[in-house]
């Protein structure tokens, strides 16, 4: 992130190829927004509020734009019918109305006519959105839908890990596997319930030390301090805290076969994904293995069942055996692999597109 904070803003708007991004301010409340549209291609752009402490307004103008690429590219590898986009709430320590901080929002997703859809992310809930929804209608994630996304997204994280299991040994089974979990919050505790169920051996950890005393008592899981999780010996590392845990420092420190867990932008940069590649350790991409958050705000979308969502969130485990077989068939690394697979049927939907529109005049 470094290198991208030394950038002008133009400069990162053309390294990330966004088509819009909106910046909005109402001093009475003190929302301070940033709205980032990726790519329509596949639909409008659907994407979390994420409501975060940053250093500054380009660290939070680089997260967007990082997560909303990455959203278009989730979409993709999903085949679902949404672009990517992002938004991100700059959060104070001075106290805040919160409905007129989301009403705030509300009225700057609204002002996007309907080129970008909302839902919860890090730091909201369906409540939020509540606030949101009593400006615009383009919102999801609400408290009589789908609500919190977390389930699911466990689900397909849990789906993944198997599949990356069983392009390693053929046989997908977790069973006397250890994971090590990094972050048991809403993803994780329900990550490590699919694993308990299934046999593995859990170690965590949280730097809320209330959520790793539950993991402990409800799971029987092993917990050890957040800056001894990168060197416990285990089969899996789960990351499903917040963003570049892999990164110079801590991928040495790994004793384990394979990375698998929610967390988005996992890589500190794209070059540590080639990192764990050199040091054999099967890696799934983070864009791919937690897409179950967005088909569960999809469904919701669409109109589909609970069962639905969770049939469609079960194809990660096929999506990610895919993207490993690309990895190894093309001998590059496994977010490459991603890119190209995304890259591929983006290019094709854009062909489609302009091809219907020759077609109709």
């Amino acid at each position: 992130m470094a290198a991208d904070l030394g950038d002008g803003l133009f400069e990162l708007l053309a390294r990330y190829g966004h088509e819009q991004i909106s910046f909005a301010y109402d001093p009475e409340c003190g929302y301070r927004g940033i709205i980032a549209i990726h790519d329509t291609t596949l639909g409008p752009a659907l994407g979390g509020t994420r409501y975060w402490t940053y250093r500054g307004d380009r660290e939070a103008l680089v997260d967007v734009l990082k997560l909303s690429r990455a959203m278009t590219y989730k979409a993709a590898v999903a085949q679902v019918r949404v672009g990517g986009g992002k938004s991100v709430i700059m959060k104070t320590e001075e106290p805040v109305d919160r409905e007129a901080i989301f009403r705030a929002h509300g009225r700057h997703v609204e002002s996007l006519g309907g080129r970008y859809i909302t839902a919860e992310d890090v730091g909201t809930s369906p409540a939020d959105m509540e606030f949101v929804r009593r400006e615009t209608r383009h919102v999801l994630g609400l408290m009589e839908g789908f609500g919190d996304p977390s389930p699911v997204t466990a689900f397909g994280v849990y789906r993944g890990m198997k599949a990356c299991v069983k392009h390693r040994s053929g046989s997908d089974s977790l069973a006397g596997k250890t994971v090590a979990v990094q972050g048991v919050g809403h993803v994780g505790l329900h990550l490590c319930r699919y694993l308990r169920e299934e046999g593995a051996r859990l170690i965590v950890t949280d730097v809320d030390s209330d959520k790793v005393k539950r993991a402990v008592a409800e799971l029987g899981a092993t917990a050890v301090a957040p800056e001894e999780i990168y060197e416990v010996e285990a089969d899996i590392f789960a990351p499903c805290a917040l963003g570049g845990v892999l990164n110079d420092k801590t991928i040495p420190k790994l004793r384990v076969e394979i990375v698998a867990g929610g967390a988005n932008n996992q890589l500190a940069e794209e070059r540590h994904g080639d990192l764990l590649e050199s040091r054999g350790i099967t890696y799934a991409p983070d864009y791919v293995i937690n897409g179950g958050g967005l088909i569960n705000v999809v469904a919701e979308l669409e109109g589909w069942s609970r069962e639905q969502a969770h049939a469609k969130a079960a194809e990660i485990y096929d999506t990610v055996l895919h993207v490993l077989t690309i990895a190894k068939e093309e001998g590059i690394a496994s977010y490459r692999a991603a890119d190209r697979l995304a890259e591929r049927r983006l290019a094709e939907a854009a062909r489609r597109k302009k091809e219907g529109k020759q077609e109709s005049r």
